[in-house]
């Protein structure tokens, strides 16, 4: 009888370890695709900014022009 009891508690507690385990993996699955989205949009950040720069630089450079003549 003790050993039915001992079997029983230690596949309760097993079963607990597997359910924390995949609740982790799956927590940790979701931050790594959300990291991933965030490196995307900050990438696209960038260019966004970089094509303004140009944008900015190419009006300067006319305005200059304009000026000079």
């Amino acid at each position: 009888m003790r050993q039915i009891i001992a079997v029983v508690a230690i596949a309760g507690l097993a079963g607990c370890g597997v359910e924390t385990a995949t609740t982790a993996a799956t927590v940790a699955a979701a931050k790594k695709q959300e990291i991933e989205q965030g490196r995307k949009t900050m990438e696209q950040t960038q260019q966004n900014i970089g094509k303004a720069m140009e944008q900015t630089q190419q009006g300067t450079d006319k305005a200059d022009e304009t000026v000079k003549y």
